[in-house]
């Protein structure tokens, strides 16, 4: 049970009824406000409270109000005893429930194995499906312990169950491949090192920074578990989260724990293993060769760029010298040229204007298509064989299928020597080649025919199918992330269509849906029209065709008191160890009991397991590694927490810890310290320097260095609900989107502030489908014009002329609507990434009509927000303070990620994701902690008549000036920070 409640949530639901109230006239006084709290407990919970202290103060001083009673009679209710126990009969009996008992125990097992255990794996999912299960056929659950036991019954059941058949669709000649796999004495050849891996270690590995060689390795990692000769169909109806929990486990182990395991479960766990990783392996193939295509381009550009530079003299005042040459010749038209020209400009400067003129003719583009030619045919031509044999490219519009074609042309001529395509040979040019692409690929051969280029043709081809990968118009067949687009959108729309549309809250008719969005724009052009005349901080001006000038906002009042308060937080807690932090927040909230092992069965006692849990956690999250967590501590060794961190920490466990801690920031508020819940988050990215031997690490444009970035949301007292770990040339419109979709919290977010690169028309079109107002800092404002929501009303907001456009495409709209709706229920549902579903809208060409509505949409919703903006300075400060918020997380990153040089230090996809996700649940406990801290300051009398309306608006969780990252770390479970102590 959450720990906050408002006075409204107090009365709606802790309010006893007449019926209640009834159950409490035989009571005597003394368990009379005992029996209602486990009344009203057990109505909210559908189980008793264990201790006292489940139950907040805030509902026994509620209840105690409504029976007119002192609080205090609840401290002396037992807990115990046959009073007790006649109570919770009693209610039990008022409420329809009973006990649970050996027959129910047994019905439960067999419906956990078919309808839940079929689907999901995670400990969490599982026991809330029980006490839904539990409520819905009233039935009083069992204490925890053995909850956890009857879901650890049914897991076992249904693993033995499912082991044995994925085990009867295996080949015996696949099993004998599979024991080869994890054979460690025909180990293969390290070439990073002098040590040996075996075959399932060397299949583990991730693909290194962009090259030929990554592309062979990779190949070679994908045939290997091709030659397995796994059924094509043997995972085909198994939830991925079923085989995402099976892959993690055979992750998790050694080829030796692995070899242990009985043959059923062996087979399955590395069946599961590779079926993923095939999925995996192939998606890095093609992020791979987009990314060599690329970067032949882009270094033929660099080197051509140099050379011109050297041999280039810029030309300064060429108008001048112009006018100069124009002046002479007219004045002595017949005289020779050397004796009027060169006077007055010399024969190097008109040498210097040539050469400037022809490193911006056409001909540049044919120099930077030699030096491809050269590069690729030198060296990364290796690759084409390789790609178009290990991959199968496939379409699903006629439109694109030439450059599949194309595909098939290159593969036939692959082992040939041919300079030059055969005469009569069928090229596909359109739908391939664009027309400025066309005369690169001729040449005269010296019969003087005109005949095709086979390697300028390639690189030709080769692009064309880098644009298409990237927008999905061409998939790969037994890819994840670049599949067949059609597996991106749910299978079942047309079936629940309705349903799917009331989840969105949108209207099933479309013109129900333009009718509303014209009236909003329709108000909010007018609102702003009438208000311009008198708007002093925003102007419309008439340069560059209308011009939007908006005043900056004003500084506010300074806070007198938040320095003082810091101050008193330092004197009262100097030097507080982070770690100490960490380890509070979870002896309150318990977010360690999320990290479950990856196996069936943990032989680490809690107390043990919770100690390592902690330092592992805070020697990711702090960037200090684990080996640095050991100083000092003689009964942890280096081992025991690789060990753990092997088996018990996740992704999944962390994001569920980090959701757990966020809430119980949220509940553990005060309102009259931090206000009213909010509704409201900001979102923006932080670039890391990382390793750079992986595909996540890029050069970043803005910020330089190679690194990677992560984007964060966080909400507006410093509490941050999701990150994620992007490239640096990742959407951020992408990042915002699934970060307001798949946080965990209990925040229901319902406006998002974001800076400019989190924004564009998309980004507007899908947030109003998906119900979140998107509230963008836009950096250039001015440049910015509204659109109309019909023809013909421009005359109707006269204060506006210079800055409104053309009307809305409404017919548009209405014909992809259900396009729309479908495409925002992929995102909602999360059958597809939000960067994928808008990469396939960003790059198409021509532009795909779902976009095309899309764009449309996104523009009358901005111009909606637009007017609101440029009318209400309040919005805009709103919406900076919002970001500042943001800007102050991004700060705090230094301060905790501050070990090798707050640089992550691995090349592994999933270690760099887990030392993002352990800082910011060590950040979050840093937020958590300090609300407390803060608190209790504030509920000092003297303390809180000093604060002010500007120090209240200041007011954050997120300071550390009290606080020691560093120095030995020593973690004592039996020592706690003096938060509760009695006020004086």
């Amino acid at each position: 049970m959450k720990r906050q409640w408002d006075a409204e949530e107090l009365v709606e639901n802790f309010t006893l009824l007449p019926s209640e109230m009834a159950l409490l006239f035989n009571k005597s006084e003394e368990n009379r406000l005992g029996f209602a709290v486990l009344l009203k407990f057990f109505q909210m919970e559908a189980k008793f409270p264990r201790t006292k202290q489940e139950v907040p103060k805030q509902i026994v001083s509620y209840i105690a109000r409504l029976l007119s009673v002192s609080p205090k009679q609840y401290a002396e209710y037992s807990f115990n005893g046959r009073t007790i126990e006649r109570h919770r009969a009693e209610i039990r009996e008022f409420f329809g429930f009973r006990e649970f008992n050996p027959q129910d125990k047994k019905e439960l097992i067999v419906w956990l194995c078919e309808f839940v255990l079929a689907y999901d794996r995670q400990v969490s999912s599982l026991e809330a499906a029980v006490y839904q299960r539990l409520r819905e056929f009233k039935l009083e659950p069992p204490i925890p312990e053995a909850v956890e036991r009857l879901i650890r019954s049914a897991s076992v059941t249904t693993e033995k169950e499912f082991c044995a058949g994925i085990f009867k669709q295996i080949e015996s000649g696949t099993l004998t491949k599979m024991d080869a796999l994890l054979n460690t004495q025909d180990a293969l050849d390290d070439d990073q090192s002098q040590f040996k891996q075996s075959v399932f270690n060397f299949l583990k590995t991730d693909p290194s920074r962009t090259s030929l060689k990554s592309i062979f390795k990779e190949v070679s990692k994908l045939e290997c578990i091709r030659d397995l000769g796994l059924p094509t169909k043997l995972f085909a109806h198994v939830p991925p989260k079923i085989i995402t929990h099976y892959r993690r486990r055979a992750s998790a182990e050694t080829p030796r724990e692995l070899r242990r395991h009985p043959a059923k479960i062996r087979y399955t766990l590395v069946a599961a293993f590779c079926w993923q990783r095939n999925q995996e392996i192939t998606d890095s193939l093609v992020e791979l060769l987009i990314q060599i295509i690329h970067r032949i381009y882009v270094n033929a550009e660099r080197r051509v760029d140099q050379q011109l530079i050297e041999e280039f003299k810029r030309v300064d005042g060429k108008p001048r010298l112009l006018f100069e040459i124009a002046q002479a010749s007219l004045e002595r038209p017949e005289e020779p040229v050397k004796d009027v020209v060169y006077p007055v400009v010399g024969p190097k400067t008109l040498q210097a204007v040539v050469k400037e003129y022809k490193s911006n003719s056409p001909t540049y583009e044919e120099k930077v298509y030699t030096v491809m030619r050269s590069s690729y045919l030198h060296h990364y031509r290796r690759m084409v064989p390789q790609l178009l044999s290990t991959l199968e490219f496939r379409s699903n519009n006629d439109m694109h299928r030439p450059v599949i074609s194309a595909l098939s042309l290159l593969r036939r001529y692959q082992d040939s020597n041919q300079r030059y395509y055969a005469i009569g040979e069928e090229l596909f040019i359109n739908g391939v080649l664009s027309k400025e692409q066309r005369h690169l690929i001729l040449e005269e051969d010296k019969d003087g025919q005109e005949r095709v280029n086979r390697v300028n043709y390639e690189i030709c081809v080769l692009q064309a199918l880098r644009d298409k990968l990237r927008s999905k118009e061409i998939w790969v067949v037994g890819a994840k992330r670049y599949c067949n687009p059609e597996e991106d959108l749910p299978q079942d729309f047309e079936v629940h269509r309705e349903t799917y549309y009331k989840a969105l809250g949108q209207p099933l008719d479309a013109l129900t849906f333009i009718s509303q969005l014209q009236q909003e724009m329709t108000q909010a052009l007018t609102m702003l029209d009438r208000a311009m005349p008198s708007n002093t901080k925003v102007k419309i001006q008439k340069k560059k065709n209308g011009w939007i000038s908006v005043a900056p906002l004003e500084a506010q009042p300074e806070p007198l008191n938040i320095l003082q308060l810091k101050r008193e937080i330092e004197r009262r807690w100097p030097l507080t160890s982070l770690l100490d932090m960490l380890k509070e927040a979870d002896l309150r909230i318990g977010f360690t009991n999320h990290f479950k092992n990856t196996g069936v069965r943990s032989n680490l006692d809690r107390e043990t397991l919770q100690r390592r849990l902690l330092l592992c956690l805070y020697g990711l999250g702090s960037n200090t590694g684990l080996k640095r967590m050991c100083g000092g501590i003689n009964s942890d060794l280096e081992y025991d927490l690789r060990y753990v961190k092997k088996h018990y920490i996740h992704r999944e466990h962390l994001r569920n810890a980090i959701a757990e801690v966020v809430n119980a920031a949220f509940n553990v508020r005060k309102v009259a310290i931090w206000g009213e819940g909010t509704t409201a988050c900001a979102s923006d990215s932080k670039k890391f320097g990382s390793w750079d031997q992986n595909l996540m690490t890029e050069w970043h444009i803005r910020y330089g260095g190679r690194g990677v970035m992560i984007y964060w949301h966080v909400e507006k007292k410093s509490a941050c609900i999701y990150s994620q770990l992007k490239t640096c040339s990742s959407s951020e419109v992408a990042a915002m989107i699934e970060g307001l979709l798949r946080h965990c919290t209990d925040m229901k977010v319902k406006k998002n502030y974001v800076d400019t690169h989190g924004q564009n028309e998309i980004a507007f079109g899908f947030c109003r489908l998906l119900g979140f107002e998107l509230m963008p800092r836009i950096k250039r404002i001015g440049s910015q014009k509204l659109y109309l929501p019909s023809a013909g009303q421009k005359q109707d907001f006269p204060n506006l002329q210079l800055v409104l456009t053309k009307a809305i495409d409404w017919e548009l709209i209405a014909t992809q609507y259900d396009q729309m709706i479908k495409y925002t229920t992929a995102l909602r549902l999360g059958t597809a990434e939000a960067d994928t579903i808008l990469k396939r809208f960003s790059r198409s060409s021509p532009q795909h009509p779902t976009q095309k509505a899309l764009s449309e949409l996104g523009r009358a919703v901005k111009t909606i927000f637009l007017c609101h903006y440029l009318n209400s300075e309040a919005l805009r400060r709103e919406i900076n303070e919002g970001l500042n918020v943001v800007e102050n997380w991004n700060s705090a990153n230094g301060f905790i990620f501050y070990g090798k040089n707050s640089e992550i230090a691995s090349n592994r996809l999933d270690e760099q994701e887990l030392s993002v996700l352990c800082l910011h649940l060590l950040q979050i406990s840093l937020v958590y902690i300090n609300t407390l801290m803060i608190q209790r300051v504030l509920a000092e009398a003297n303390w809180m008549k000093q604060m002010r309306k500007e120090d209240f608006r200041a007011l954050s969780p997120l300071i550390w000036v009290h606080v020691n990252p560093y120095g030995t770390f020593r973690l004592d479970m039996n020592e706690r920070l003096q938060i509760d102590a009695v006020l004086p």
